[in-house]
């Protein structure tokens, strides 16, 4: 990491942060000769700073704050070292770190440390996640009340509708996605393929699928921070916000997902189309657990416009063989890269925690040997399924009773997650639609 920082004399100040519940970044500006002290001693912040609320606000009835005393925590670095900012003007480098206790114990109110807990369980059984995300954002020009698609950077026309898979709008925006790639590159973020989508501005991208769930989460959340900053630098605004237009389709982030054994073998692979034993075990624990995690897939009040029926995004609980109308989809292809697609997360969520909940709940389908449901034909918003949460204050419920979750996520996490979503509802219910959007459009 210092070898890093002196090939890069020109970085005068480093951020160093992580995430909160919401994925937000948390953290400090450090001048870049000073860094020495974060990487030889760490650096504290409040346990309390990582359960704070969309606003960036203390929890009001957290044990975490006046209760004991608003302790500090000391944050170490990930493993992933400096990263270049390419969204800010002056050459800059954010280190991610993530919290531990004063005894050395990881901080259970830390989403990494709720994901790292998950795939150590994977690991104690032999067993290797293989993870890629897909990301859809908006871009918007928000500079008036009336949210819009920017004007082409090329015509300065505005194209007010979606156009699925369109090269011409791609190629509209070609400097901005240029230097997404360009800046992608230098933070060794795995960008891949980027299309158009069905929404007014609506891009996907595609992350390619690493060996390393953490690494994956953390190219995710660093993904969405480049993503909405380089937009500000090119006139315009990214969302990840589910739902900006009511009339559109939503931003999701589908997660694919198979797993290898020791010999580095797809434990879903059974040479043919079908998969194994161990796909459908995996397959029935993310149908189990979906109704009471919907709240990680579906983290905001605006989250829940996206999951409507007949809007590209789920609502019953199902899975199905090649069939993007289910939560859960089997793509086809070759055997040897069987996997599941997760379709239920919007692009509002926390990566690390989204992730956690999906692949704690196909483990504990593993463990128990579940047996899924027949997985479904046709069209599933046609179907007579149980659906997952239709609103938030029914999703935070859920969470909060949950009998799955426990054996995911330790006891504080889903305390502190509950008050926090607790805290929002009631704030949220004060504001106007407008005000919404605005809070929603730049954080998430």
């Amino acid at each position: 990491m210092r070898n890093w920082l002196r090939k890069n004399p020109q970085v005068r100040t480093i951020r160093v942060a992580a995430s909160d519940l919401n994925g937000q970044a948390r953290g400090k500006r450090v001048p870049a000769r000073f860094a020495d002290k974060v990487l030889d001693g760490g650096t504290r912040f409040p346990l309390s700073v990582l359960n704070l609320d969309i606003w960036g606000e203390d929890i009001d009835d957290s044990p975490l704050v006046f209760e004991a005393g608003d302790a500090d925590g000391v944050l170490w670095p990930t493993g992933r070292g400096f990263v270049p900012m390419p969204w800010l003007e002056a050459p800059s480098a954010l280190l991610p770190l993530w919290m531990f206790r004063d005894n050395g114990q990881p901080f259970e109110g830390d989403p990494r440390h709720a994901l790292n807990a998950v795939v150590e369980r994977y690991k104690a059984r032999g067993l290797t996640p293989i993870v890629a995300m897909e990301l859809e954002f908006f871009l918007i020009d928000d500079s008036t009340r009336n949210l819009q698609v920017p004007a082409s950077p090329r015509s300065g026309k505005r194209r007010k509708a979606g156009e699925i898979l369109s090269i011409r709008l791609i190629d509209q925006f070609d400097r901005f996605f240029t230097d997404l790639y360009d800046a992608c590159e230098a933070m060794d973020i795995p960008a891949d393929t980027v299309i158009s989508e069905a929404g007014l501005g609506q891009f996907e991208m595609n992350l390619m699928h690493s060996d390393d769930a953490l690494r994956a989460a953390d190219d995710a959340w660093l993904f969405k921070m480049l993503v909405k900053g380089l937009a500000r630098r090119h006139g315009f605004a990214a969302s990840f916000m589910a739902k900006p237009y009511p009339d559109y389709s939503g931003s999701g982030m589908h997660t694919h997902f198979s797993v290898l054994d020791e010999n580095g073998d797809n434990v879903f692979d059974d040479c043919g189309p079908k998969g194994t034993d161990t796909l459908r075990h995996a397959i029935a624990g993310c149908l189990n657990g979906m109704f009471d995690s919907t709240l990680l897939f579906a983290p905001h009040m605006n989250s829940y416009d996206r999951l409507v029926p007949e809007s590209h995004a789920p609502t019953g609980i199902a899975w199905a063989y090649e069939n993007r109308t289910t939560a859960i989809r089997v793509p086809s292809g070759n055997p040897a890269a069987r996997r599941i697609e997760h379709r239920v997360a919007g692009g509002d969520v926390n990566p690390y925690l989204t992730l956690a909940a999906i692949l704690g709940a196909a483990l504990v389908g593993i463990e128990d040997q579940s047996e899924p449901p027949a997985p479904v034909k046709g069209n599933a918003y046609a179907l007579n399924l149980p659906q997952i949460p239709s609103d938030w204050p029914s999703a935070v419920a859920a969470f909060e009773k949950s009998t799955v979750m426990p054996r995911i996520f330790h006891e504080d996490m889903i305390r502190n997650l509950v008050l926090t979503k607790k805290q929002e509802i009631h704030y949220m219910d004060e504001l106007t639609p407008a005000e919404r959007v605005e809070i929603y459009l730049d954080t998430v």
